[in-house]
């Protein structure tokens, strides 16, 4: 059974400028209907078996538990920052340790609010009318989540595997259709052949790291910056040839940069670490999508790493240049308001034509161009970046096993109080 996706991308271009204009227009309350709107195109786009999916969330449901969601952690983050504030005061005699703690202590709401979000997506999901859903179980995820990345981080990134297949496993095995249970089988070390590129690229950095900045310094900044830290963290004596000192006045004579050349590595780099990053995401996901289960359906995924970094590439670069374009024509008009000249003084750019310009015009114009600026972002980012990626996600999957399907009966819907509330307080809903 193949997955089939007939969206269309204009249809999304303009959906998502229509929506996002009136969610200007509102001052962000539309914005929980614009979400639901797109999810029903991208939903019913995404067709197995020929048959589409579809999502009945209720944007009334998001803006109410968005209000709850509020109410909740305004009371909750006051009173523990506020404990926190006098507890940091009163031991440590100042308040970093108030706002570390403050920190820590919103981490594990994070994922909290991540599960919850994927249960109400899950929940409001359905095909050929049977619901999807996922069993309760925030607080549990949150609590494993937060010790897999402390053990993650303790080993310096090397079991990043074990915390994808362990966190994708809690939630697979809670995920059902009907009433079929999903399973998530396979072991957690199978994840390291996606990772091969990353681990790859990140030695590579490391070896041009000790290169330029230990055993070849380019400068003779990074020279005596090296020189002084080991000297002062190891007690090291380092003797260089590229330094020497002025007897008369304790002077250090520098040599000029050598191997200016080598700086430019930083670019290959940084794409050989972008493409490791994509290729272990997608990667992973591709690898645990064929081991995924339940009682007479297999999944089987095709999906392909390279297309999907030329695509978050190519499409974030773009929402990214009308970003910062736009942002420019900001600053422009603000010219008059801030009454600063400096354009003058670089390009040879004649500043006082728009310095000109009555201050209304240009504070009324600003305010627009801003909110245009980012509904155009938005635009950009769903059409050529989310469009073609679930495209892409949904044909290059399919059932080879579904035998199953014929015995799975409907489930009751799923009700709880916040739907995505606490994803959008916390701004992790941003996303379809």
């Amino acid at each position: 059974m193949p997955v089939g996706f007939v969206g269309r991308r204009g249809a999304v271009f303009w959906l998502a400028l229509k929506t996002g204009f009136w969610s200007i227009l509102t001052l962000g309350f539309y914005r929980f209907w614009m979400k639901t709107r797109l999810r029903r195109y991208f939903w019913s786009s995404i067709r197995p078996g020929g048959h589409p999916m579809e999502y009945v969330g209720d944007p009334w449901e998001k803006l109410l538990g968005f209000f709850i969601a509020v109410v909740i952690l305004t009371f909750y983050i006051g009173v523990v920052n506020l404990i926190l504030m006098f507890v940091s005061f009163s031991l440590f005699d100042g308040n970093v340790a108030g706002y570390f703690l403050s920190f820590l202590g919103v981490i594990p709401l994070w994922f909290y609010a991540r599960y919850r979000a994927r249960r109400y997506v899950l929940g409001r999901t359905r095909w050929r009318g049977v619901r999807f859903g996922l069993e309760p179980g925030a607080w549990g995820y949150a609590w494993r989540a937060c010790v897999h990345w402390l053990i993650t981080i303790c080993t310096l990134g090397l079991l990043w595997p074990r915390m994808t297949f362990y966190l994708e496993k809690y939630r697979t095995d809670r995920t059902f259709f009907g009433s079929a249970k999903l399973t998530q089988g396979g072991r957690w070390t199978m994840l390291y052949r996606p990772a091969v590129p990353l681990i790859a690229a990140l030695v590579a950095c490391g070896l041009w790291t000790l290169w330029v900045m230990v055993l070849q310094p380019v400068g003779p900044v990074l020279d005596l910056f090296v020189r002084g830290f080991l000297e002062g963290a190891f007690g090291m004596e380092i003797e260089t040839g590229d330094q020497s000192r002025d007897p008369s006045n304790g002077n250090l004579s520098l040599t000029p940069p050598q191997a200016v050349w080598r700086m430019w590595l930083l670019i290959p780099l940084f794409g050989a670490v972008y493409f490791g990053v994509v290729h272990y995401i997608f990667g992973a996901r591709r690898v645990m999508a064929n081991h995924k289960s339940s009682p007479g359906i297999t999944f089987t995924s095709n999906l392909r790493t390279t297309r999907v970094a030329g695509i978050y590439a190519g499409g974030t670069t773009l929402a990214y240049l009308v970003l910062v374009f736009g942002i420019l024509l900001i600053l422009l008009l603000m010219i008059p308001v801030v009454g600063f000249n400096i354009l003058n003084q670089i390009g040879g750019i004649d500043a006082d034509a728009i310095a000109g310009i009555p201050r209304w015009v240009s504070i009324t114009a600003s305010v627009i161009l801003y909110f245009a600026v980012f509904l155009l972002w938005s635009v950009v980012y769903n059409t050529f970046v989310t469009f073609p990626l679930m495209r892409h996600m949904a044909s290059t999957l399919s059932l080879p096993e579904n035998d199953g399907l014929t015995d799975i009966s409907q489930v009751a819907r799923d009700e709880f109080a916040e739907a995505e509330g606490f994803a959008e307080a916390l701004d992790l809903g941003a996303a379809i």
